[in-house]
């Protein structure tokens, strides 16, 4: 087992590349199952959860070529589907919530897949009801076998049909976007998620000889084809990547400039930044954030106290708003962050309390932010990561804190970060991965 010890304090300073967007690789590379022909993927993020989904791909008997880290060959003509009922395979992607995202690819080529009880972060209730009511819309036999705790989806023929979602959501509308591209018929998906991800995907399902319209919009035209072929596809860089450097270079006043960063495909991600105070230049794809001694959080023109919270896109990731939340701990002024599709996701502020932090929790889902306008500094703790998103808000408070933090559980910002620790040291970050 591993800790980081982080000794904060120190100005950060110089450029940082993120890595190849984790949503997106999770998608992209459930979707090599769609075709018998080689599929190459490039930029794909060195982390614990894809490199299992990449693993459990080579279990299934799909050749793996990982020419490096970040580019992979794949080619799934010769599946071995059985695996996927295996105890083998439900003790991995138990590890790993991002499995559920096969279902789709494997319904639309071999109409049969399982589903074991999810797994990943401990957040609150994720839901896979829009996945299933999605693939049974198109067709599917959903059965739960209490002996090997696995869901049974089975299908004589998919179907293309009309489907309103319940929520837009973006793993769900992907997996229902793979099966219904080698259904019979049009499949029409209204209330679809739109995210840069889901658009990558659709993308690149076309390219494979998919029929897919309304991309970007939250209604997708799906018509069915016989065959989809071999492509290569390049991942976006990780926009929650970006908007955690945003938030570090604020809390540490570091100078950082984040190269590639995938302006075109933030959406309001900046914006959400500056309105609490952080300056930023774009030049090209680049963002560069000054140093900043202070940074003061906007209020609306009534005077009234800021509230950020997520949205389906093109609203703000809930994936970034533990970011922003310890990113207005430092600022002149008070921030509402209310969090509003997870209900365990904001407990991890206690340890931001402890540290110094002013942060009323109001409940499970809202927390006020009040700025200690640098007048005081957080102090080091030991803490635990929680999950991939609160862990690096945690990492952040500690390399802007005032002596020794230790981070425990740290498997769990691998799982979405790659090598964190280097990254930052060769911004100037004292920061340690220890065994223990």
């Amino acid at each position: 087992m591993n800790v980081f010890e982080v000794r904060g304090g120190k100005k950060l300073q110089g450029e940082i590349v993120p890595q190849g967007a984790k949503n997106e690789a999770l998608q992209i590379i459930s979707a090599v199952l769609l075709t018998p022909e080689e599929v190459t993927i490039n930029n794909i993020p060195d982390i614990l959860d894809v490199n299992l989904l990449i693993e459990l791909l080579s279990e299934m008997n799909v050749k793996v070529n990982r020419t490096s880290r970040s580019t992979c060959i794949f080619k799934a003509d010769d599946v071995n589907i059985d695996y996927l009922h295996s105890p083998e395979f439900k003790k991995k992607s138990g590890r790993l919530r991002g499995s559920v995202m096969l279902a789709g690819a494997m319904l639309a080529r071999y109409k049969k897949a399982f589903i074991p009880k999810p797994g990943g972060d401990k957040i609150g209730r994720r839901r896979l009801d829009t996945h299933v009511i999605g693939f049974q819309k198109l067709g599917t036999q959903l059965d739960y076998n209490q002996e090997d705790g696995f869901f049974h989806l089975t299908a004589e023929e998919l179907k293309g049909t009309y489907m309103l979602l319940d929520e837009p959501s973006v793993t769900g509308t992907a997996n229902i976007v793979m099966a219904a591209t080698m259904a019979t018929g049009t499949t029409t998906i209204y209330n679809a998620a739109c995210e840069p991800y889901l658009q990558q995907l659709c993308k690149m399902l076309n390219r494979m000889g998919a029929k897919i319209s309304g991309i970007g919009s939250n209604l997708l035209v799906i018509e069915g084809v016989d065959y989809l072929g071999g492509t290569t596809h390049a991942m976006l860089p990780d926009m929650i990547e970006v908007g955690s450097f945003i938030g570090l270079a604020a809390m540490t006043k570091g100078d950082i400039t984040i190269k590639n960063a995938g302006i075109n495909d933030l959406g309001i991600i900046p914006e959400k930044f500056r309105q609490l105070g952080i300056a930023m230049d774009f030049k090209g794809d680049d963002i560069h954030i000054p140093s900043q001694d202070s940074y003061t959080i906007q209020k609306y023109l009534d005077g009234g106290v800021l509230t950020i919270y997520d949205h389906p896109w093109p609203g703000f990731t809930p994936d970034l708003l533990s970011i922003v939340l310890v990113t207005a701990i430092q600022a002149h002024g008070s921030v509402l962050i209310h969090q509003k599709m997870f209900e365990s996701r904001l407990f991890f502020v206690d340890k931001l309390i402890e540290m110094g932090a002013q942060i009323i929790l109001c409940d499970p889902h809202r927390a006020v932010v009040i700025g200690l306008e640098r007048e005081h500094q957080l102090r080091g703790i030991t803490m635990s990561s929680p999950d991939i998103r609160a862990g690096v808000a945690l990492l952040i408070a500690a390399l802007s804190a005032e002596g020794k933090s230790t981070i425990q559980n740290i498997e769990q910002i691998d799982r979405g970060y790659q090598n964190i620790d280097t990254r930052l040291q060769a911004l100037g970050a004292d920061i340690k991965r220890v065994a223990i």
